[in-house]
Parts: C-alpha cells; structure tokens; sequence
C-alpha cells in the first residue's frame, strides 16, 4: 500500500478497497479471491497482477479489468481520493457507522460509503413504496413516517421520488434519524437526488451506496440496493405497491432475511395497492393497520423518544415561499403551472418549494409535479 493510504487504512481494509473499486467485483467474488489469497487480500495486491491473475477465481469481465487497469494499491488510493473530494466517507463491516443489521447477512458488501451523521444503534424499519401512488397518499405516508420515527425508531429507505422521499422526510419532521440507500455512487447523484442531499444532510439524514465513486445508477443496481434497505432494517413495511412496484424487491429481500415483512393495505379497486393486498392475501406480509403494528414488530417501546416537529412554522416562511404556497392545491401543479401563476423566477420558486417542501407544506411527486398539504 502507498504510504498516504497505510496511515488512513489497515493493510487488509486498504487490500479490500481495491478490489471493490473493480467494477463488477462483489461480495461473493471478493470472498473467494480471499480464499484463493489464503485469507489475505493483501498478499494479492502486494504482487503484480500478471503472476496471478490466471489462476484468480474472477468473471472474464473482472479479469479483464485487473490486467487492463492500474496497479491495485493505486487503485485504492484513487478511490480514497475522490471519496475526499466529494466528501464521502467509508465505513467497514464491524465499525460503528457500518449498519449493524447488515453484518453478517448474505451478500453484505465488506464497505459501504456514506455522508452524514450515522446514529447509535436503534431499531430501525424500512418504509418503502411505489414513485407513483394514488393522489393524497403521499401526505398520508409522510405523517406515518413522522409517527414511527417519534417512537424513537429509524426510517429506512430508498430516497426515491413518492413514498420513499416522503417517508425521509416525515423521520426528519419528527427530529428523527434516517438512512437512505441508494442505487448509484454518492458522487453519481441524480438532480433530485442531488437538491435533496444538503437539505437531507443537515436535518440529521444519512446517504448510503455501496458503490464506489463513478458508478452510475443501471437498470441492476436498484434491486442490489434494495438488499441493504431491508438488511439494514430490523422489519420492512410496504407502504404502497402495485403488482410489478419495484418496492416488492425489498419485501423480496427482507422476506430472504427472515425479516418481519409488513403492509399496508388498501382499496382492493385501487391498482397501486395491488401489491399489498396481495402479500397480504398470500400470507408473506401481515397487514399494518397502525404505526403501533410497526413499533411492535421492530420492538421499539410506543412512547415518544424524540421530540416531535411541523418543521419551520408559517411566520419563518420566506415571502416567494408564502408566494408560492398561495397558488397551489389538492389538485397536483408542473413546476410550469406554478412558475404561470406567481411572479418569481424559475430558480427563486424552485428555492421557495424547496423550502415548502422542508417545512411539510408539500408533497413533491416525479416530474416535479407539485400538491398543497
């Protein structure tokens, strides 16, 4: 290892860094170039990869890589780099910002990087749902997301536009703690992603991937995230599916745990909750009818163990952010209605819903489609 990374890293965390750096390196494969090591990764990247590449247990594709790329320790050493100039950190398996709950789990990735500030132990559960359930759901699942944090249990999820992002923020009203997982690198953020990640920052949340820098977010990567919402978590609820809702991959994921899988049912005409009522029906899930069913199933005592918020009241609204709220409604507005109907710029009303949106005052729903709460 390069002498800057040694004093940052332990030889076998710098020697595990590397190799997850290789793209389409995971948990499995890293396990058994361990084995194949003698249980010493740092052995491999001490050597030059030609002397022992051909015998390495790697997909052709890895392999192809390992020989075409930088020398390993370099490798590491690049990734630490841009990890510090995009402010990520990276914890691994064991230390205190490594998700407990994963430790041990089938498939648990040996690193994860982060922003923010991860929390002591506490229970936690995931509250997942579709980016696109019925009309006034979304307010519904935020004051949920608020009730379950203010027993003191952290909200797990996946930070995606509709159900995710409103739980996020209904932890965050209620001062509580909340992880989001996500399917890209923390420095591959999409544009809501990337509004959303100061303001989820400095209200106490905390951004996961396992991802190293420069990955973005595929077609593969998501149903990958979604094992590490659910093991990260001590019971996984679904909030609102419909029958193919790429939230049922994480009631996939938390079922294969052995985790409490739970959900919400709903309106047997209602196509968007189709999916819970089919978990429902078939057994797999047991049907959550009060936020005490989910402070019983992680449990969590059903008492308040952090102090409950509305966010900023109306008086500390800013007067393009009053501006703003005045022409909106239950009847969900494109950002291009809203900017017709009020005097302000296009940058100045997305910074005014933002703070609308802060304060609990709206529901942003995908395509910056926005609902008065």
């Amino acid at each position: 290892m390069a002498r800057t990374l040694s004093h940052i890293l332990s030889a076998d965390q710098g020697a595990t860094l590397a190799f997850w750096s290789v793209p389409g390196l995971g948990p499995k494969t890293l396990e058994a170039l361990r084995a194949f090591a003698g249980g010493s990764l740092e052995t491999l990247v001490s050597r030059p990869v030609r002397e022992w590449l051909a015998e390495a247990p790697v997909s052709a594709p890895v392999r192809g890589r390992l020989a075409a790329g930088e020398p390993l320790a370099v490798r590491a050493e690049r990734t630490l780099e841009r990890c510090a100039a995009s402010g990520m950190e990276v914890a691994f398996a064991g230390q205190p910002a490594y998700p407990e709950r994963l430790v041990g789990t089938p498939d648990a990735p040996p690193l994860l990087f982060y922003k923010g500030q991860v929390g002591p132990p506490r229970r936690r559960v995931a509250l997942v749902g579709s980016r696109h359930p019925e009309q006034g759901f979304l307010p519904f699942a935020r004051d949920f997301a608020r009730q379950v944090a203010e027993g003191g249990v952290g909200v797990v999820s996946g930070a995606a536009m509709g159900v995710d992002r409103a739980c996020h923020w209904g932890a965050l009203d209620a001062g509580g703690e909340t992880w989001a997982f996500l399917g890209s690198a923390l420095d591959e953020l999409d544009p809501p992603q990337a509004r959303l990640l100061p303001h989820f920052l400095e209200r106490g949340g905390v951004f996961f991937s396992e991802l190293p820098p420069g990955v973005r977010a595929s077609r593969s990567t998501f149903p990958r995230r979604n094992r590490l919402i659910a093991g990260a978590s001590d019971a996984v609820v679904v909030m609102r599916a419909g029958r193919d809702s790429g939230a049922l991959y994480t009631a996939v994921a938390g079922e294969a745990l052995g985790r409490p899988v739970l959900a919400l049912p709903g309106d047997v005409r209602n196509a968007a909750a189709e999916g819970c009522n089919g978990w429902i029906r078939a057994g797999r899930a047991r049907a959550c009818l009060s936020v005490k069913d989910v402070w019983d199933f992680v449990g969590a005592r059903p008492v308040v163990a952090v102090p409950p918020g509305a966010g900023e009241g109306w008086e500390g609204l800013s007067a393009e952010a009053k501006g703003a709220y005045g022409v909106l409604d239950r009847v969900p507005r494109t950002f291009e209605e809203v900017l017709a109907a009020v005097q302000l710029s296009p940058a100045a009303l997305t910074s005014a819903l933002v703070e609308l949106e802060l304060s609990g005052l709206l529901i942003q729903h995908p395509g910056r489609v926005f609902e008065r709460i």
